[in-house]
């Protein structure tokens, strides 16, 4: 794609939604929608942004059984997301139904560790070893379940792509050099991201809480 910034609409407002989208349309690549406005706006909310005409990222992180996740991909395979994600810890047949489940040209992207999350997170949940680690072994499994790409921070971008050269990534947590951390703990810039071998970069905040949204946007990706 010819603009790998998707901005992210992290609000349960609709409006809110539709005017920071309408704002950046033309520097931005597509929106993405997480789980806070999906529960508050539904199919409709989702319907309502794709009349914008910018792909759509539906970040609703699927993890269930594989029968409820590959229903689940079918109830929303009429939203035709450009992206849809799942956790790549749902396992190996999860990932396999909901690639099945999953309209022609929606990306099926397994997120394999939020970049909320650091080495002690994962010891507190009985996971051993080191974040890279971790990403590293959940992208070889994602490949081999057949499904698109996956979800990475920018710091295991590069050893994702090692393993995986014809994968999809998608690098959230990306703050450009001045910008705030907040909830993020492994973050890169957006060129150290796109310089890795990112697909897609979702930037939130730092478009989205900026004075002017467009022109945060379009210095963003003016560095890429």
């Amino acid at each position: 794609m010819s603009n790998r910034i998707f901005v992210a609409l992290d609000t349960p407002k609709l409006d809110e939604a539709k005017r920071i989208a309408a704002r950046v349309r033309h520097h931005v690549g597509g929106v993405k929608l997480g789980l806070e406005f999906f529960c508050a706006n539904g199919h409709a909310g989702v319907h309502a942004m794709a009349e914008l005409g910018l792909p759509i990222f539906l970040d609703l992180k699927l993890h269930d059984i594989p029968n409820t996740v590959a229903k689940a991909v079918q109830a929303l395979g009429h939203l035709a997301p450009s992206i849809l994600t799942v956790h790549a810890s749902g396992g190996r047949a999860m990932l396999e139904d909901a690639k099945a489940a999953a309209p022609t040209g929606t990306r099926v992207i397994a997120v394999t560790m939020l970049t909320s999350l650091d080495a002690r997170d994962l010891a507190d949940t009985g996971v051993a070893g080191s974040a890279h680690d971790h990403v590293v072994r959940l992208t070889g499994l994602a490949r081999e379940a057949g499904i698109d790409g996956i979800v990475c921070s920018g710091a295991e971008v590069a050893a994702a792509k090692a393993i995986w050269p014809r994968g999809f990534f998608v690098v959230p947590g990306v703050r450009p050099t001045d910008g705030a951390l907040g909830d993020q703990k492994r973050v890169v810039t957006p060129r150290q991201a796109a310089d890795a071998g990112a697909s897609v970069l979702v930037i939130g905040r730092p478009i989205t809480q900026a004075d002017d949204p467009d022109a945060a946007a379009r210095a963003i990706a003016g560095t890429l």
